[in-house]
């Protein structure tokens, strides 16, 4: 993507200061091409937001999806986490978890929708994630539904303790889900032990489907890298966003 116009970005960086987690959240804010204040605009808020536009290059997808593919422009929200507690805020068995999400659901969310023209419905709201940011944004999809219906799941980590709470809900019918793993992410080696990435996202699309979720579900061959998520985000994003 060498188009000068893709590169053209509008990317600019907020604080929250929250009282869960009793510090300062830094947000990477995309606005789209021909971004005006009267309209108003989906969102896609990124788990990883650092390296959602580092390495993912979501802002540069964005633009060309815009410019050149017809969807209707959307807004790009990054949450930035230090990488040596993210396990801590993304996993459901870490210690700052419940802070985590209250920080996102309760402040984050209300700060970004009062600053821009932002839609204000569950079904303009996406959730993106990779690995555990994958999971992190299902699990918020599923302690507060009214604001959250809609999860893009690059490798999620579905550990047992995630299926668990997945396994406790009745009905999920409200839920759209667009999954993708790699096939060569089934012995991954994370902070908490070797996995095999595959099966946890076959377990986790049946919990998903047996609930009624609407689930589209791809396996590839892939890493457990940016190499293979960036590529898979284009279509994730036009699952969601609609065409002008």
């Amino acid at each position: 993507m060498t188009d000068s116009r893709y590169l053209k970005r509008t990317i600019l960086k907020d604080e929250v200061d929250s009282r869960f987690l009793g510090e300062t959240r830094t947000l990477r804010i995309y606005l789209p091409p021909g971004y005006n204040e009267i309209l108003s605009y989906p969102v896609v808020y990124c788990q990883d937001g650092e390296e959602f536009f580092n390495f993912g290059r979501i802002a540069t997808h964005a633009n060309r999806l815009i410019l050149d593919e017809g969807v209707d422009p959307f807004i790009i929200v990054g949450v930035e986490v230090n990488t040596k507690i993210r396990t801590q805020e993304y996993a459901p068995f870490g210690n700052r978890f419940e802070a985590y999400t209250a920080c996102f659901a309760e402040e984050i969310i209300p700060y970004v929708e009062q600053k821009y023209p932002i839609r204000k419905d569950a079904a303009s709201r996406i959730l993106a994630g990779d690995s555990l940011g994958g999971s992190v944004s299902l699990h918020l999809a599923l302690m507060y539904p009214q604001l959250f219906n809609r999860i893009i799941s690059l490798s999620g980590a579905y550990y047992e303790a995630s299926q668990e709470i997945i396994a406790r809900e009745k009905d999920l019918s409200h839920l759209r889900v667009w999954m993708t793993v790699g096939l060569q992410e089934d012995a991954f080696e994370s902070d908490t032990g070797i996995y095999n990435f595959v099966e946890l996202n076959r377990q986790c699309a049946d919990l998903l489907r047996e609930r009624n979720a609407e689930v589209s579900y791809r396996e590839k061959d892939g890493k457990h890298l940016w190499g293979f998520w960036q590529n898979e985000l284009p279509d994730a994003l036009m699952y969601f966003l609609d065409r002008a």
